[in-house]
């Protein structure tokens, strides 16, 4: 960006959660025409959130209404991720309080992702559709890599969920812990779990523990983004639904439930919603403007 062109406005919402203090923040620049790559990484260090969100014209044959479709582009404080699935609720949420609720298009890195923002007593609410998920096995070498970087014995993963690399627009190792406790007790190597996920190409660790046949609580460690938590993960809850549908830990057809954040004093909720004979994750939360 030129020293003569004007910063554009840099937005702050979170997403997950009605309440500005839960759920996770995200930086949303609705207009990023003006700005290069460089422009985007500093915007996004300087605020300091997992990911924010960048705004261009969409791309031609995208389809969509005028001014409700477009590129959008997810940078962390250290690097560009192919997508994000809070930044994508908030950037829907931000757009729909000046365009009003309905459907959005927007292209990622990752694919086509649409999004459905309702609202229902004064809150927003939107629903993103995923690209299409797939799952792989991990490597034993690289699964006690990963339990020794946690700090995690093996013996505290739940059996029931074996664990698994998660795609859904972006990947992430899934691993369940035995107890809340166990989730709760959250102090990791960054350095060495950080040099595991980018030889793994992971976005995050999704890390849960099941309270109920459709009730999970996560937590993701995100160092390769240069932050030790996020508070509340879009893309993983895709991941995580493809996953456990994929496992058949719940039916083809449901609706689950994921707690996130409370661990950091920022609660967030995601509702993940798997439609049989869709492949397809749809993930939904609220969102709201950070003053």
């Amino acid at each position: 960006m030129t020293t003569n062109t004007p910063m554009p406005e840099v937005l702050r919402y979170t997403a997950f959660s009605s309440d500005p203090d839960g759920g996770n923040p995200a930086g949303v620049v609705l207009d990023a025409t003006a700005l290069d790559d460089s422009d985007m990484l500093a915007i996004a260090a300087d605020l300091g959130y997992s990911e924010s969100a960048f705004l261009t014209a969409p791309p031609e044959g995208l389809g969509g209404q005028e001014r409700r479709a477009y590129s959008i582009r997810y940078f962390s404080p250290k690097a560009e991720v192919p997508f994000c699935g809070h930044a994508t609720v908030a950037t829907a949420v931000a757009l729909a309080e000046r365009t009003g609720p309905g459907e959005l298009v927007f292209a990622t890195r990752a694919g086509t992702v649409p999004v459905e923002v309702a609202e229902a007593g004064g809150t927003l609410r939107a629903t993103l559709t995923s690209v299409e998920p797939h799952i792989e096995e991990i490597a034993d070498a690289d699964l006690t890599e990963a339990l020794a970087a946690l700090g995690w014995p093996a013996a505290d993963l739940d059996p029931a969920f074996a664990p698994r690399i998660a795609f859904a627009g972006a990947r992430h190792l899934v691993l369940a812990a035995a107890t809340r406790a166990r989730l709760a007790d959250l102090a990791y190597d960054f350095a060495r779990l950080e040099a595991l996920m980018h030889r793994l190409d992971l976005t995050t660790v999704q890390l849960v523990w099941r309270e109920s046949a459709t009730v999970f609580h996560v937590r993701d460690p995100f160092p390769v983004g240069g932050v030790v938590e996020d508070p509340a993960t879009g893309a993983a809850a895709a991941a995580f639904g493809a996953y456990a549908r994929h496992l058949g830990l719940v039916p083809e057809d449901a609706v689950l439930t994921l707690h996130q954040g409370a661990d950091l004093g920022r609660p967030g909720e995601l509702t993940v919603t798997l439609r049989a004979g869709d492949t397809r994750v749809r993930v939904t939360g609220a969102g709201a403007r950070i003053s």
